[in-house]
């Protein structure tokens, strides 16, 4: 699978930015959702065979990691799109505290 059609699933998207920075066990990231850790397996699965991630194994566990190396541009376009997401909620935070210290 490429990569391109390996993130266009939103949930491979949040796993790729669990482990953007830090490497995870593929326990840690199952407990970040409500979905079964089988069908967590299979998204990383989907994401090693793209190459957007390097798996380390330690004993029985699986350490997994984000492989922006092997990415070139689309690591900078997630990291952009990370980004604007953050400012936009930023920006709506702000609202939203404006709004309620006008409130009577």
């Amino acid at each position: 699978m490429d990569q391109v059609k390996a993130i266009s699933e939103p949930r491979r998207r949040a796993i790729l930015r669990l482990i953007w920075e830090d490497e995870m066990s593929a326990g840690e990231i199952a407990d970040s959702f409500e979905v079964t850790f089988g069908a967590v397996s299979q998204h990383l699965k989907v994401l090693r065979d793209a190459g957007l991630v390097v798996v380390r194994k330690d004993g029985t566990k699986r350490y997994y990691r984000a492989n922006r190396a092997g990415m070139g541009a689309l690591a900078s376009y997630l990291e952009s799109m990370w980004v604007s997401s953050l400012d936009t909620l930023a920006v709506l935070a702000e609202q939203a505290e404006r709004e309620k210290e006008r409130e009577p």
